[in-house]
């Protein structure tokens, strides 16, 4: 079985596959011209054949028509060089007189019968006969026999001379042609097949070079490069291989510091729980003021909590597509005032300009919850992360196809190196200032899902110190 399951492995193998490309590449042009050599061969000595046998027939006939022969009967010259003709081709002459009657037979069988066959009456009728049968292996050729001189046209002959001969002899040379030419061409085989194996196996080097590489990559060698030298087809190959490794240590990486996260992030409302009913626990007479003041941090520490499952939750849900979009024709410019009225308080505590600009109305296919989710998200991080007595400009517009909500702010900015990782879960710029705003640090990620879910789109362009502006573009009309 596991010697049947190794062949039909390599049978569905590149290496099978070139294998026979070499060989069809190289036996069958060797094959062909083996079957056109023997052909053209044969062909040759029958064409040959034929020509001498035409050459000696018309001299056999222009002998027996000057020496009288049809009605003599009897010429020894004649005769001679009939029974000689026979003898070096191996075959059978006769002569026959205009009644049919066969007055001369090589091998003195017929002699004095009537010779009434195909080819005889259509020379008696003016066609001259060559014929060759490949099957019965002989040539026959009927020739008039005429004065020519004397005669008129349209006269007919006065007898035919019938000649039949074998072609064995032609048939022994073409089958040793073909023994020999049928051992060049096991020959050649063998030379192919040995070739084509040392072909194949030069090529699979490189290939069994990558299978190493990538095995040591599936053992958790993620820093290990893919060894690929060789072909350019393979090198690319390889390359993609290279970074598609670098984007699985990446997720690797994020998968670690994500467990981690939400660790810390889980454990710190529960610690600060724990020690603030310590606190109260090893207190005697504690003031009712004071208990009022610890049950009330208590409190916000599970509603920090309850927040943080909250939003996992809602993003393991939109990461699993397991929630679909309601989806409806809704009034996007109210459905941004509406997240800005809300927002305003906020704003306002800090001093915070905050500034919508419609430039036409805009009624889009969405899901109202998920993207009024974005549109909150991402200008409550415009506020909190913003400097005192700044702006935040909220701005609409769209297209035949598309619509676009532009978030752009006066704040503190977000480093180069962190742009392309503030959409990851849990990842803060500043962990300290983030502590103090209160997030979960998951915002970004929902939203970044929710646009996805839209068949949208979401760029950051930032520069430290400068501001932020987020810029998201949906389709108007949804397509499952």
């Amino acid at each position: 079985m596991v010697i049947i399951n190794r062949l039909i492995s390599f049978l569905k193998s590149l290496r099978f596959r070139i294998l026979m490309i070499i060989l069809v590449i190289g036996m069958v042009p060797v094959f062909i011209v083996r079957v056109y050599y023997v052909n053209a061969y044969e062909d040759n000595l029958v064409l040959t054949r034929i020509d001498d046998l035409k050459r000696i027939s018309i001299m056999m006939k222009n002998a027996i028509v000057i020496s009288d022969y049809l009605n003599t009967h009897s010429s020894s010259a004649v005769d001679t060089e009939l029974a000689q003709m026979s003898t070096v081709f191996d075959g059978r002459t006769m002569v026959i007189d205009e009644s049919f009657k066969i007055i001369k037979d090589t091998y003195s069988i017929d002699e004095g019968n009537i010779c009434l066959s195909e080819s005889v009456i259509k020379c008696f009728r003016g066609q001259n006969i060559i014929q060759y049968s490949e099957d019965k292996s002989y040539i026959e050729i009927a020739v008039a026999l005429s004065d020519t001189s004397s005669s008129g046209d349209g006269e007919a002959p006065e007898g035919v001379l019938l000649m039949s001969f074998s072609t064995m002899d032609i048939a022994k040379d073409v089958e040793e042609v073909t023994y020999k030419a049928d051992i060049i061409l096991f020959l050649v085989c063998i030379v192919v097949i040995a070739v084509s194996f040392i072909v194949q196996l030069l090529i699979s080097v490189p290939f069994k070079e990558m299978e190493h590489s990538i095995n040591n990559i599936k053992l958790g060698q993620f820093d290990r490069k893919i060894k690929c030298d060789g072909y350019t087809e393979l090198k690319a190959v390889g390359k993609s291989i290279e970074q598609m490794m670098v984007r699985m240590k990446e997720l690797d990486e994020s998968r670690q510091e994500f467990v981690s996260n939400v660790s810390h992030e889980l454990k710190t409302p529960i610690t600060s729980v724990k020690v603030l009913a310590d606190s109260l626990l090893m207190q005697d007479n504690v003031p009712v003021e004071t208990y009022r003041e610890f049950m009330k941090d208590i409190v916000a520490e599970i509603d920090r909590e309850n927040s943080i499952i909250t939003d996992l939750l809602t993003l393991v849900k939109l990461e699993k597509k397991t929630e679909s979009l309601k989806v409806e024709k809704v009034n996007v410019n109210e459905m941004v005032e509406l997240v800005l009225k809300r927002l305003r308080p906020i704003a306002a505590k800090r001093n915070i300009e905050l500034v919508f600009e419609s430039f036409r109305p805009v009624a889009a296919e969405i899901d109202e919850v998920k993207m009024t989710m974005v549109v909150s998200n991402l200008v409550e991080n415009a506020i909190k992360y913003n400097v005192l007595d700044g702006w935040v400009r909220v701005s609409l517009n769209a297209d035949y196809q598309y619509f676009y909500l532009k978030v752009a702010d006066s704040g503190i900015g977000i480093p180069e190196e962190s742009q392309k990782r503030i959409f990851e879960r849990f990842y803060r710029v500043d962990k300290t200032r983030s502590r103090e705003t209160g997030g979960t640090g998951l915002g970004l990620a929902i939203t970044y899902n929710s646009v996805l879910m839209h068949k949208g789109d979401i760029k950051v362009y930032s520069k430290e110190g400068e501001g932020t502006t987020f810029t998201v573009r949906i389709p108007l009309v949804y397509v499952p």
